[in-house]
C-alpha cells in the first residue's frame, strides 16, 4: 500500500551461500546476513525502484514487469543466460519460471537484495512519515496500517490506486 517497488537481478560467482532461498521464506536476521553474502560473491548486481506515484501512473503490473526487465538488463553482459521468478514474459532471452526464487541461487539472491533493500527504504521512510508503523509494517495493508490510514489520511508515498488508499 505504501513504498517503492524493487526488483534486482544478481550474477553470482563460484561461491556457495548456504542457507539461501526465497527471501519470504526467511527470517528479517538471516536475510540482512545473507545479503551480505550475496554482496560479497557477486559477479554483478543490479536494482531497480520506482516511487509509489510511478506504480499508480503505469499500474503495479507494468511497474513490476519493466522493474525486472530493466533489473535483468543491468546485468546481461556478466551472465549466460537470464531467469527470472514468475511468469512475466520478459521478452527473448529471459526464461520465467514461477516459485524460481526457492529454485534458483541467483533469483533467491536477488530476492534477497530486493526485500532487504526495500525494508530499509521503508525504515528510511518511517522516519519522515511517522505515525504509519513503516518500520513494522513495511508499508504492507496490515490491520494497524489500514486503521491508520482511515484515521490520519495517506502520505506522498502511498499508492494512491491500491484500494483502501485514498487521497
Amino acid at each position: 500500500m505504501a513504498g517503492p517497488l524493487l526488483a534486482a537481478a544478481v550474477v553470482l560467482g563460484e561461491g556457495e551461500i548456504r542457507d539461501l532461498n526465497d527471501s519470504k521464506a526467511l527470517s528479517a536476521g538471516l536475510r540482512e546476513e545473507l545479503y551480505i553474502e550475496v554482496l560479497k560473491d557477486a559477479v554483478a548486481v543490479s536494482v531497480v525502484s520506482f516511487p509509489a506515484w510511478w506504480i499508480d501512473q503505469n499500474g503495479v503490473g507494468i511497474a513490476n514487469k519493466e522493474a525486472l526487465r530493466r533489473a535483468v538488463e543491468g546485468v546481461r553482459l556478466y551472465s549466460g543466460c537470464a531467469l527470472a521468478d514468475g511468469n512475466l514474459g520478459l521478452g527473448p532471452g529471459v526464461e520465467c519460471l514461477p516459485r524460481a526464487d526457492a529454485r534458483s541461487a541467483a533469483v533467491a539472491a536477488a530476492s534477497v537484495v530486493a526485500k532487504v533493500l526495500r525494508d530499509g527504504a521503508m525504515l528510511a521512510l518511517s522516519g519522515e512519515h511517522t505515525g504509519y508503523g513503516f518500520e513494522r509494517n513495511r508499508g504492507y495493508g496490515t490491520l494497524e496500517h489500514r486503521i491508520v490510514l482511515r484515521e490520519a489520511g495517506p502520505c506522498r508515498v502511498h499508492r494512491f490506486s491500491y484500494t483502501g488508499v485514498t487521497g
